[in-house]
């Protein structure tokens, strides 16, 4: 075998080693949320979708998070960044969001013939796990959810009078956790916690407000902090958790309560990597 021929095999097999981590990205048009479709080389890419918080903007396609987001396309999953309020086009803030505006980009986004429209994971933090377990327990194409520092209810939109819920559906408003006089003075001095420690002592409101996790048609994973300085969020998993057993809950549901504030499930991604591993294979 001469040099010449060494070297045309050399490169083909560079080619082909490139191949397998290639990835495009593009732009989807979906009215009031920004789309962003990361594709890796593979046919048939079970799609998982990323839901940043209350920060707004679109996170998951940002810089800070492209790491794992790669992690995620290595793997052979399509990823969908999707920023649903302060990102172009999308809404100035989280504010009567419509469910269906989220859930149709996700549809758009199965319309590229390299995803698998029949497998569809959700991953959202804050807000945006809210939102993801809110998404799944209204669409039943949903088949995995990790809700990384989640409530279990819906509460009030971002706006200066407190007025209005975050979300909608079907045009309607859904039911929330109101602000209440007994989180005034908690507000007061920027004790969230606090604030949404006195607005769930309405648990008539509480009740009303409840996502119904059990709706869900697929495994959840639900990743809290134990010293949450935003909300109480390892007792709102908890409350879940016990809602999908006692109503018999027939998928796999997981809650890990991480050490430490709001941010220190971040530092535990490989968590949801395993989970996703297990719960919602690539084959």
């Amino acid at each position: 075998m001469n040099s010449t021929t060494i070297r045309k095999i050399a490169v083909t097999l560079i080619i082909a080693l490139l191949s397998l981590t290639a990835f495009s990205q593009l732009q989807l048009n979906t009215p009031r949320v920004e789309s962003k479709l990361y594709l890796g080389a593979g046919k048939k890419q079970p799609l998982l979708v990323g839901l940043g918080g209350s920060e707004g903007g679109n996170a998951w396609a940002s810089e800070h998070w492209k790491k794992t987001r790669d992690t995620f396309i290595d793997k052979g999953y399509a990823f969908l960044a999707l920023g649903y309020f302060g990102a172009t086009g999308t809404p100035d803030t989280l504010n009567k969001i419509a469910l269906e505006d989220i859930h149709n980009a996700i549809r758009e986004a199965c319309k590229n013939p390299n995803i698998n429209k029949n497998k569809i994971a959700i991953i959202g933090g804050s807000r945006g796990a809210d939102l993801a377990l809110l998404i799944a327990s209204y669409y039943p194409d949903i088949n995995c959810v990790v809700g990384i520092v989640p409530s279990h209810v819906t509460f009030p939109g971002h706006t200066n009078h407190f007025t209005t819920s975050s979300w909608t559906y079907q045009n309607r408003e859904l039911p929330f956790v109101p602000v209440n006089f007994e989180a005034v003075p908690f507000l007061m001095k920027r004790d969230l916690r606090g604030a949404f420690e006195a607005m769930l002592q309405n648990q008539e409101a509480e009740e009303k407000a409840l996502i119904k996790v059990e709706n869900i048609r697929g495994a959840v994973l639900l990743l809290s902090a134990t010293k949450d300085e935003i909300a109480p969020t390892t007792p709102m998993c908890e409350k879940m958790i016990t809602r999908m057993e006692t109503l018999n809950f027939r998928y796999a549901h997981e809650h890990v309560a991480i050490e430490g504030g709001h941010t220190a499930p971040l530092k535990h991604m490989d968590l949801a990597v395993a989970f996703l591993d297990k719960h919602f294979p690539v084959r």
